[in-house]
């Protein structure tokens, strides 16, 4: 394969975390998922950090983790849902990187996020889904700078042989 990385992002609740741990599982490398790296490293969940020290912060932590983890290989890798929201973070990575961007309905995004039991930071809104639709439309140019893969209606499975067939079909 040309690149060493896989990298997963689209918007909160489409499943990288999920497919990211089946893909690294099925390929054997490693899997790290942004948020909780950052979550570890600070001892804060993302919610706090977005409280108590505001947005741009958490975004600059995930400028940092961009840097260091272009130098890595052999990963799969999931972003938070805003990760490549940030220019550089794209350069620093699509370098050794495959990215796939994966995508899933508002109504399904919102079903899903709300099964984990709290509502995401950028989501505390009166109405969530005009937000998600918001946001959806906010970043639909940087995701859809990349290969997008639905979510929707689809097992883990078989996103992750998705994956893998464009993976093989690439090199």
């Amino acid at each position: 394969m040309p690149h060493t990385n896989i990298i997963l992002t689209g918007f909160m609740g489409t499943g990288k975390s999920t497919v990211g741990r089946a893909l690294a599982a099925r390929l054997g490398v490693t899997f790290i998922d942004t948020d909780h790296l950052i979550e570890q490293r600070t001892n804060y969940r993302v919610t706090d950090i977005f409280a108590r020290q505001g947005e741009a912060a958490f975004r600059q932590m995930e400028a940092e983790l961009a840097q260091e983890l272009s130098e890595q290989h052999d990963l799969v890798i999931a972003t938070g849902g805003g990760f490549f929201t940030n220019p550089e973070n794209i350069r620093a990575l699509q370098q050794s990187s495959q990215i796939f961007c994966l995508t899933a309905s508002p109504q399904e995004i919102l079903g899903r996020i709300k099964k984990q039991g709290h509502l995401r930071p950028l989501l505390q809104h009166p109405d969530p889904l005009e937000r998600i639709n918001q946001l959806l439309q906010e970043r639909e140019s940087v995701y859809r700078q990349f290969p997008e893969i639905p979510t929707s209606g689809q097992t883990v499975y078989q996103v992750v042989d998705t994956i893998i067939t464009l993976l093989t079909s690439d090199s």
